[in-house]
């Protein structure tokens, strides 16, 4: 069974790479887009920390309400 903490894991790497997989799409398809995809790349970085940041601050919350019932 897939619990919070292993699904959190994974959504870590996964959303680090998506901003460049995002940005690697974009530039493939055509040549004069690279200044449109320039800025996709630390987005996928951002995302990862934002849910690192996000899960510190909100899993003792969700723990002490789980014990609450």
């Amino acid at each position: 069974m897939l619990e919070r903490p292993d699904a959190v894991l994974t959504l870590i790497p996964l959303l680090a790479v998506s901003g460049l997989a995002t940005r690697m799409l974009i530039m493939m398809t055509g040549i004069g887009t690279t200044l449109l995809s320039a800025p996709l790349a630390p987005v996928g970085y951002g995302a990862a920390l934002a849910l690192v940041f996000l899960e510190l601050l909100t899993w003792p919350i969700a723990e002490r309400l789980g014990d609450q019932s």
